[in-house]
């Protein structure tokens, strides 16, 4: 592959995978170039007055084998079937979730102003290799590597569900990143977005990102805390709230915290990254918020959510806090009903770090 210096991700077709939420009038909120924001404020409403969308590696250790095609089913899910009991992931990778990872690619692109990264990453040497640590569905890596022709994008994952057809500089493998990376040559740009309650050991994946870093390329992290709430309208007894504990009790008596993101910039610092920076984002859980931007990212994050709750909650719920499949459904009735409640104006915070390797 030749030299290139990484497009912004700012063609027009973006956000394209998904169904654009209800436009909302309202009036703009405040510019901030790293996207770092306060309190926002809530707009009055009705709470019926208007609904929200309709929802209810070159890697030698892998070789992708009919097994890793068949999948676990859980109360009508499906699973990963790779190292489908030392890997900590814990949501399903039917075709319903990869539908919400693909809108959840569109949130981050609202709240980056349809930037792909943040990071300086190609900004002063050109980029050769780029690797999508955690692909999913393998949306970001695909638009990168549509972007970037000359950039040889590398996805992995530990589920086979990216498309076949794929643009000529990109490359899927399945593979587990806690596993010893054995990637030959090494990156000048590693991505890793989302992979919060996946991961057992952040440490020592930081550790393995570093040392498959060239010197001077960046590593950037993303990923979102549970809900908060800056005005104390998120009731602590409401079934939203109590959602909220059980999530992060779960993936803590699961070994890997949905809490991760709160030590990612330590953890780079740690390992030996030097220029980190950490940017922060708010993503509604409905549109309560006033500002037209927050609103906008309010109905993208309620369609997120509201399509996603049972594969969040399923597996999380019943294989390690001992609920019944029937007991999670009755539970999250009253949780999808606090997630469209206008008057909680809980949100959930995004964690973005990124840090250069020294030269």
């Amino acid at each position: 592959m030749g030299d290139s210096t990484p497009k912004s991700g700012t063609s027009p077709g973006r956000p394209s995978k998904s169904a654009s939420p209800p436009a909302a009038s309202a009036s703009p909120g405040p510019a901030d170039p790293l996207g770092n924001v306060g309190a926002l404020e809530a707009e009055e409403h009705d709470n019926d007055a208007d609904s929200l969308l309709s929802v209810e590696a070159e890697s030698d250790t892998t070789s992708v084998t009919s097994s890793i095609y068949r999948f676990r089913e859980e109360n009508g899910r499906t699973y990963h079937a790779y190292r489908a009991s030392e890997a900590a992931y814990f949501l399903p990778n039917d075709e319903s979730e990869n539908e919400r990872l693909d809108l959840q690619h569109n949130l981050f692109l609202l709240s980056q102003d349809n930037r792909l990264f943040l990071s300086p990453a190609g900004k002063d040497k050109p980029l050769h290799r780029v690797l999508d640590a955690g692909t999913g569905t393998g949306i970001w890596a695909i638009e990168f590597a549509d972007e970037n022709p000359d950039v040889a994008v590398v996805g992995t994952d530990l589920s086979p569900i990216q498309p076949a057809f794929v643009p000529p500089n990109l490359e899927f493998f399945v593979d587990d990143l806690e596993n010893d990376w054995t990637f030959v040559t090494k990156f000048d740009f590693i991505y890793a977005r989302m992979l919060t309650g996946a991961i057992k050991d952040w440490p020592r994946l930081c550790s393995q990102a570093y040392q498959h870093l060239n010197p001077g390329a960046y590593i950037e992290l993303a990923d979102v805390l549970p809900l908060t709430c800056d005005d104390g309208t998120f009731p602590d007894d409401c079934p939203l709230a109590q959602w909220n504990r059980h999530l992060v009790d779960g993936s803590a008596k699961h070994g890997a915290s949905m809490r991760s993101a709160e030590l990612y910039k330590q953890q780079l610092l740690d390992v030996g990254f030097q220029d980190v920076v950490q940017v922060e984002y708010k993503w509604p859980i409905n549109t309560w918020a006033k500002d037209s931007k927050h609103k906008e990212i309010g109905a993208w994050s309620s369609e997120n959510i509201l399509s996603g709750i049972q594969g969040i909650s399923l597996m999380l719920f019943t294989n390690i806090l001992g609920w019944s499949a029937a007991e999670v459904e009755t539970f999250l009735v009253g949780v999808r009903k606090d997630l469209r409640n206008k008057s909680i104006h809980a949100y959930w915070p995004v964690i973005v770090v990124y840090g250069r390797k020294p030269e």
